[in-house]
């Protein structure tokens, strides 16, 4: 019978690669109150141990793996565990999110996270339970794609792993880490696995029960939970019905949807690679994360009979009309080869289209066009084993334009590829990738939700778009800290009675012309009242908003110690200077007044760097300047 632990497990497993060394960390109070878990508590363990100028693929790196206080309590959607680490691709602090099995089975093995430092000799695959973790050797594991090594582990229903594939292997600075057939997506956290000869971590969970502190508070917040998710028009229909690749349509006609290298306004045809366009063709249903109620993952039924998971918006964007291909067959080929190997959808799609398009300018030639998918697959599979064109194509945008030129059409914030949203058409998503910690990121604020999905804010205006990027930054670090996923907040927000039944012409005018007194409409009873139910521990709107600001200038300043500054807050030029071929406004994006609105709400200086007495409000002590290297304590 597994234990009954009452409020999360408060132990953290960290383990040297080089030592074979392991230490079990318990989590005090005080850090759980400040930080919250998840991305919040992994931020911390990454910056009170990584020194300033670490090279990301050095044994002097660490991957910080950590759940929320939510996940194995039955929360709806909670499934979801956060990672750590600093990113090969953009050489600043690298967060993700992940669904899959992994997370649930550290909780329930009796871990709330897992810190690795160091470097093996050879392959490796660390095995954990709850009475520790020993290393096995992986030399017959190494080379095998993300299913086969899954495979090969032998996992049980309670059990669940990280693995890499061939690209994690040969350290392709966009390499990813699979958890079932979720992954930790961006920014080469499998390269930091593969450079450390870390081929996978396998858990075998299930010797723990987690139960709230207050059972009664936790059921009703679970049961209002439930029913807001599934009143929402995206959480309860859209996305379970079409997944994310829902937001195609609505995309497309507001112009966010990319087109040939963003070059391009989306015409009518891009319909084709829609969710209902796919639900249709493939007979698509759920294919999603435990404890999941909104099901946005789905599988479906292709020409050759075999099953395979429908690409998700991001991906279908990018391997699809930024590519100027509309075969929903290809674009999922290439998706499964992706998630095979163990490489980035978003960051291989923007580095297809530049290769394409410097092909064109006679900068770099691979054979790749616009429109044709000869030669896809192939580049795929070259760049996760660095070989032929893989050689080039594995460095990215940032490094690729600086090689052969074309630093114009790389569409990367910070040298992290933009996602599948162009902010020509939403201003204020163009802000957020901006100044996005972790750089080209639409989930770090995703205002274009705010703008096109649910058309509260007027997308082609400056006005109080700092504010709204600034108050979701601060939301989804909590969010992500708890954890729950994102897209609940669509229903946590947007369903309480204030918002919901507010007419949207004056909830609108609101957002736009009173945003502080639109953010106060906002309550977020299901987030606070989660926390305190399981963890014993008040939390309240302000707490949460609070420990979700700490978070997001915690990760700025490990950033700033890295030499990050204003001149690196921007947006790649075809953004900011050039109009879209039929785009019916023909505008760029109005980045500099929203970028100083922004900066003063956030308290940084003139250069972008959080000031001594903004730190200070968060709890975070200033030691020294950040160019002396020092950082912060809490």
């Amino acid at each position: 019978m597994p234990k009954t632990i009452t409020g999360t497990n408060d132990r953290v497993l960290e383990v040297n690669l080089t030592t074979r060394q392991i230490r079990l960390l318990t989590v005090p109070t005080r850090q759980r109150r400040l930080y919250l878990g998840g991305k919040g508590l992994g931020l911390l363990y990454l910056h009170q141990r990584l020194h300033p100028g670490t090279d990301p693929l050095s044994p002097d790196n660490w991957l910080v793996f950590t759940t929320g206080v939510l996940m194995g309590s039955g929360a709806p959607c909670s499934s979801r565990f956060a990672a750590v680490t600093k990113s090969p691709l953009t050489g600043i602090i690298l967060s993700c999110s992940c669904g899959g099995p992994f997370g649930l089975a550290l909780k329930t093995a009796g871990y709330d996270g897992l810190i690795i430092g160091g470097c093996s000799e050879g392959p490796v695959c660390l095995h954990i339970n709850e009475t520790g973790a020993d290393f096995r050797d992986a030399g017959h594991l190494w080379g095998l794609d993300t299913v086969e090594a899954q495979q090969r582990l032998e996992l049980g229903t309670k059990d669940g792993a990280l693995v890499i594939g061939p690209a994690g292997e040969n350290r392709v600075p966009f390499a990813n880490v699979a958890s079932g057939h979720r992954f930790l997506g961006r920014g080469g956290m499998g390269a930091v696995m593969g450079a450390k000869n870390l081929k996978a971590v396998a858990v075998r969970g299930g010797a723990v029960r987690i139960a709230p502190h207050d059972p009664e508070r936790f059921e009703r917040t679970r049961r209002r939970a439930r029913r807001l998710i599934d009143a929402n028009a995206i959480t309860g229909h859209a996305y379970r019905r079409y997944g994310t690749a829902a937001n195609v349509n609505p995309c497309r006609a507001a112009g966010l949807l990319p087109a040939r290298n963003f070059r391009e306004f989306p015409g009518p045809e891009a319909a084709a690679v829609s969710g209902e366009s796919m639900r249709q063709k493939y007979a698509s249903r759920p294919s999603a994360c435990r404890t999941c109620t909104i099901l946005c993952g789905h599988k479906g039924t292709f020409g050759d009979g075999s099953t395979r998971q429908i690409p998700e918006y991001e991906t279908v964007g990018m391997l699809g009309p930024n590519l100027g291909i509309l075969d929903t067959d290809r674009i999922s080929e290439w998706n499964d080869l992706c998630g095979r190997l163990g490489i980035d959808t978003i960051t291989t799609g923007a580095t297809l289209a530049w290769a394409m398009e410097a092909g064109e300018k006679g900068l770099f030639e691979t054979g790749l066009r616009f429109g044709s998918p000869e030669g896809i697959g192939e580049a795929i599979a070259a760049t996760a084993h660095r070989r032929g064109i893989g050689k080039d194509l594995c460095l990215g945008t940032r490094r690729l334009s600086a090689k052969y030129g074309g630093a114009g059409f790389a569409m990367h914030v910070k040298g992290l590829e933009t996602a599948a949203y162009d902010p020509r058409g939403a201003w204020g998503q163009g802000l957020g990738y901006a100044v996005a910690n972790r750089g080209g990121c639409h989930l770090s604020a995703a205002v274009f939700a705010q703008e096109v999905l649910l058309a509260l804010l007027r997308p082609d205006s400056t006005r109080a778009k700092a504010r709204f990027v600034y108050y979701f930054e601060n939301l989804y670090a909590a969010v992500n800290s708890l954890i729950t996923c994102q897209f609940t907040s669509f229903a946590y927000l947007l369903e309480e009675p204030a918002v919901k039944y507010t007419p949207p012409p004056l909830l609108r005018m609101t957002m736009q012309y009173l945003p502080g007194l639109a953010q106060q409409l906002i309550f977020i009873p299901v987030l606070t009242g989660f926390f305190t139910a399981i963890t014993g521990l008040e939390l309240s709107r302000k707490d949460l908003l609070r420990a979700g600001e700490r978070i997001h200038m915690l990760e700025r300043w490990m950033n700033t110690r890295e030499g990050i500054r204003r001149r690196d807050d921007t947006l790649p030029r075809r953004f900011l200077d050039e109009s879209r071929a039929g785009d019916p406004k023909g505008q760029a994006v109005a980045l500099a007044s929203m970028l100083d609105d922004y900066y003063r709400l956030r308290g940084y200086d003139a250069n972008g760097v959080p000031g001594a007495r903004t730190l200070e409000k968060l709890g975070l002590e200033v030691q020294k300047a950040p160019a002396s290297g020092a950082g912060v304590r809490a």
